[in-house]
């Protein structure tokens, strides 16, 4: 690719990633109070006005609104700008990665979810369906592009990820006479699984484990709060996108000996 198309592409991969951000934010806002997306339009929290289009530019209304409402003056939250800079960031570094493929616009959307679900999981101990479902039929349908993975192994990775971490909510339910896996964790690994596979679903549920584990559990024994679990599943699931197939094959060559 020549330099000039490159850095056009990359401007462009971070103009998106940025657009998708606010949309991130709007998601992060009203889907755990069961508010509708597309309306009423967005609006100052403090003085109820509506904001008008230029000043809901992602990332640079905010600046040359100096992080404030124009009309009330009071101060806009630095998540807004914040989750918009790192979709973006997610958006370049996929194209960095991948270039002009449909793995950087899977990677992408991938990364956007789980950061969208990882920042509503950590404050509400919550994973909206409108993510969880409409991230798998995502998975889904991007499957039927050219690369990995199949069809096939797109619903086998999202029929994996739901059934094992349905039994370990059941069998752990049975050992602990109460719920012990929240549905949304359930939900999500489906979608999870639609993007990564079988393996990929069952890495990410390892690695997520693990990270609630060593990370959480013990805050969690201290101050008897519950685990977000979707937060290190996240985790997860991103570490398996980007080196999946590194540990798999490091795993078999320490394990058998072989790749």
């Amino acid at each position: 690719m020549p330099h000039t198309v490159r850095i056009v592409f990359l401007i462009y991969a971070g103009v998106l990633g940025a657009s998708v951000g606010s949309f991130m934010n709007v998601c992060v806002t009203r889907l755990p109070k069961g508010e509708s997306l597309l309306r009423p339009r967005s609006r100052c929290p403090e003085c109820s006005g509506q904001i008008a289009w230029y000043d809901n530019v992602p990332l640079l209304s905010w600046i040359l609104l100096r992080g404030k409402c124009r009309q009330c003056r009071t101060s806009i939250s630095f998540q807004y700008p914040a989750v918009e800079l790192v979709t973006a960031a997610i958006w370049i570094g996929m194209a960095l990665m991948y270039g002009p493929t449909w793995r950087a616009l899977q990677g992408s959307i991938l990364f956007s979810l789980l950061l969208t679900i990882s920042l509503i999981d950590a404050r509400h101990y919550l994973i909206p369906d409108a993510l969880s479902i409409g991230g798998l039929g995502a998975g889904l349908a991007l499957s039927l592009l050219p690369g990995p993975p199949s069809f096939l192994t797109s619903v086998i990775g999202a029929a994996l990820g739901f059934g094992v971490l349905l039994a370990v909510g059941l069998l752990g339910e049975w050992v602990f006479k109460k719920p012990a896996m929240g549905g949304g964790d359930i939900k999500m690994m489906a979608m999870v699984g639609a993007f990564l596979g079988p393996a990929g679903a069952m890495l990410t549920i390892f690695i997520g484990a693990l990270a609630g584990t060593l990370v959480f559990a013990p805050l969690s024994l201290k101050t008897k709060r519950e685990v977000p679990f979707g937060v290190f599943l996240g985790l997860g699931a991103a570490i398996a996108f980007l080196f999946g197939q590194s540990l798999v094959e490091w795993y078999s060559q320490a394990a058998f000996g072989t790749v």
